[in-house]
């Protein structure tokens, strides 16, 4: 069954729960989203809060997808530049869906909610993405339509000599 997306939806108790058990989930998972299992939802839960306040801010925007039971299944977090010169594109982080979801489809929907999200945005040409090397995201987000625009070669350690890049992605939206 597809995913219901929703853009911008009131932070609710419920749903600050089910992002947390999202994130965590994702995370123990071997999910690429600033944390490397095993992780618990109480680490987690302070880059959480940061991310809520930004959104409070209007410095971030959220996209959430629910499963049919209501569950939050998937999420997309917006950041908006705050220098002039870079005002036209967007970045999108914390990119995630549930790993009871993958393999459907899900993944795909998400990015493209998120390109129609961002379409609707004032002034927005663009979404810029960074990702794990060593995963294999780049190819699945080139699948989508973005574009590897920048690569720094071990910038990211996920354990002791264990070093990735960091890849940046971009898809233009016009």
């Amino acid at each position: 069954m597809p995913l219901t997306f929703t853009l911008d939806p009131a932070i609710t108790p419920a749903l600050r729960d089910g992002l947390l058990g999202l994130w965590t989930d994702v995370s123990n998972a071997g999910g690429a989203v600033g944390f490397v299992a095993p992780v618990t939802a109480e680490e987690i839960r302070p880059e959480l809060v940061r991310h809520l306040t930004a959104m409070a801010e209007g410095r971030h925007r959220l996209l959430v997808g629910h499963d049919e039971a209501g569950e939050v299944a998937a999420t997309a977090f917006f950041s908006f530049n705050t220098h002039r010169l870079m005002k036209h594109w967007v970045w999108l982080y914390t990119v995630m869906v549930h790993p009871r979801h993958q393999g459907r489809g899900h993944g795909r929907d998400l990015l493209a909610a998120a390109a129609g999200a961002a379409r609707g945005f004032d002034g927005i040409d663009a979404i810029r993405l960074a990702c794990r090397g060593g995963l294999g995201l780049e190819e699945f987000y080139g699948s989508c339509g973005y574009k590897e625009v920048g690569r720094v070669p071990a910038a990211i350690r996920v354990a002791p000599g264990d070093d990735r890049d960091d890849i940046t992605m971009l898809l233009p939206l016009a």
